[in-house]
């Protein structure tokens, strides 16, 4: 039996699942989930980002309305209708203390790092998370691309931490390594199966929830809520597998 569009809820990852690692939406891509998709399900987004890029990502704030929910931050920042209903806090969760210790430590253990080349911005402190890059977040796209290669044969991301598990064993925090140039820390529970919290205060509740995302193996950060029991997970490579994929299911 068909499911109505109120019935049916399919989240999505953003990097590498609606968009290229860190590029925008493609126009088609675009014009196919609206034109499309959303006539069909309730949508949402969920990522490890902020809003601001986000929007950077999804062409500006009109997702934003066109989207039923959209969770930065792995759903510790919540929209729903296009206004802001929610969010939480990493700080007052694990307290300034614990906190600075931690950010100290990684950046004292990123300057003795040796790796072909570093740029700027560490560690960005997010609402619900800190995102730690070994090569920083300023690298261009070229550099991005490299370090992914990079880490891929010497495990940059995988080595920093393992220490870090070590270091602060007592925070009770997980580490999601997803994109090309990064990893996510955050306290246990706080991934993205956290947006599910919310949805379910939605009534009458969804039949189905569907989640489309790239980094589904254990550790990536798409993990957790693609493998989560009231969730039907979908592993995609691109965009425009994300694509053939829908169609498939919504027999378009």
């Amino acid at each position: 039996m068909e499911l109505k569009k109120e019935e049916l809820l399919i989240l999505f990852d953003v990097d590498g699942t609606l968009t290229q690692p860190r590029a925008a939406i493609e126009p088609e891509m675009k014009e196919f989930l609206y034109r499309d998709v959303l006539p069909r399900a309730t949508l949402g987004v969920v990522g490890g980002s902020d809003l601001d890029k986000m929007c950077e990502q999804l062409n500006g704030q009109e997702f934003l309305t066109k989207f039923d929910y959209v969770f930065p931050e792995n759903g510790l920042v919540q929209y729903e209708a296009g206004r802001e209903v929610g969010k939480v806090s990493i700080t007052q969760q694990l307290g300034e203390e614990p906190l600075k210790r931690f950010i100290n430590f990684c950046l004292h253990y990123i300057a003795d790092l040796e790796i072909p080349i570093k740029r700027g911005t560490f560690i960005e402190f997010r609402n619900g998370m800190l995102n730690v890059s070994p090569i920083g977040r300023n690298c261009s796209t070229e550099e991005r691309q490299e370090f992914f290669a990079y880490d891929a044969v010497h495990n940059v991301r995988q080595q920093m931490i393992d220490r870090l598990r070590g270091e602060f064993s007592e925070l009770d925090l997980t580490y999601s390594i997803g994109g090309q140039i990064s990893f996510d820390v955050f306290p246990r529970g706080w991934d993205k199966t956290y947006c599910l919290r919310h949805v379910a205060k939605r009534k009458p509740e969804f039949r189905e929830i569907h989640f489309f995302g790239d980094k589904t193996d254990p550790g990536g950060n798409d993990h957790e809520i693609y493998s989560h029991p009231q969730v039907i997970g979908h592993r995609v490579t691109s965009p425009s597998d994300t694509r053939a994929q829908l169609v498939e299911l919504l027999r378009l």
